[in-house]
């Protein structure tokens, strides 16, 4: 009698296998647990060379939402890149399409680990910034959670669309490289956007990153419109869309040598 399984149950297993080859990997360890969890230390020099204050914002105001900025770019999306191209080079995704899995388990499957590390990077980050930086509550909490878990599939995706152009896990280094970049720079990730010139500002509230940056500060000043608020929520949307209609087109599941 074949046994009959759920996609909860295919999910659950996959996701069990990827834990177990995380640990395995230290490279991928160092860049997915080590790399966000030291990022947010060096970046408090800069911060407080800043003058923050003159935008109604504190260190702790820049530095928190900073934190969960590297854990998802680090700790999620090029972790994640370098999982997707390594398994489709070693054939693994190619033999986990010939079983019972569809392709989207497939993928979320494999990036339910990585996942998983980035939201619980992210707790632990908030914490640490809470305690050390005599932070006070969130206004609005749920704000801050939105912007976390919109960022978090967002990163998934991203990273799958930025996979189908990699050819080797080394050259993930480079690929993921100009988001990375670019969301450090100009999506308030070392510098908030309320300390660039308004119409500088407005082109870089439309970026992919800008908008979880902007939903997690909101949360805690409490002073998000609602106007701005579902401009953040629909630039979230609009980015998690479109990187999955280019994963379902440009995909590779077949090794690219």
């Amino acid at each position: 009698m074949s046994m009959v399984t759920t996609p909860a149950g295919r999910l659950g297993a996959l996701a069990r296998a990827e834990f177990t080859l995380l640990g395995r990997s230290k490279a991928t360890l160092v860049t997915a647990v080590l790399v966000p969890l030291a990022l947010p230390f060096t970046l408090r020099s800069v911060v407080d060379g800043m003058d923050v204050q003159d935008v109604g914002l504190s260190v702790g105001l820049v530095l928190l939402p900073a934190s969960i900025g590297f854990a998802l770019l680090f700790g999620v999306y090029s972790a994640l890149v370098a999982i997707y191209t390594a398994r489709r080079e070693e054939l693994v995704l190619k033999r986990l399409r010939t079983g019972e899995l569809r392709d989207v388990e497939i993928l979320c499957g494999t990036a339910l680990p990585i996942g998983a590390t980035g939201l619980a990077q992210s707790l632990v980050l908030v914490a640490a910034c809470t305690a050390l930086l005599d932070m006070p509550a969130p206004h609005a909490p749920f704000l801050a959670v939105l912007g976390l878990l919109s960022g978090l599939v967002m990163c998934v995706a991203l990273a799958a669309v930025t996979a189908a152009v990699t050819r080797t896990v080394e050259s993930a280094q480079v690929t993921t490289l100009p988001f990375v970049v670019v969301s450090m720079a100009l999506s308030g990730v070392t510098v908030p956007l309320e300390m660039l010139p308004d119409t500088f500002a407005s082109a870089c509230e439309l970026l992919p990153l800008s908008p979880v940056m902007t939903l997690v500060r909101g949360g805690w000043t409490g002073t998000l419109s609602t106007h701005d608020t579902l401009g953040a929520i629909g630039t979230a949307l609009a980015w998690t869309v479109l990187a999955v209609f280019a994963v379902r087109r440009w995909f590779r599941w077949e090794p690219r040598r």
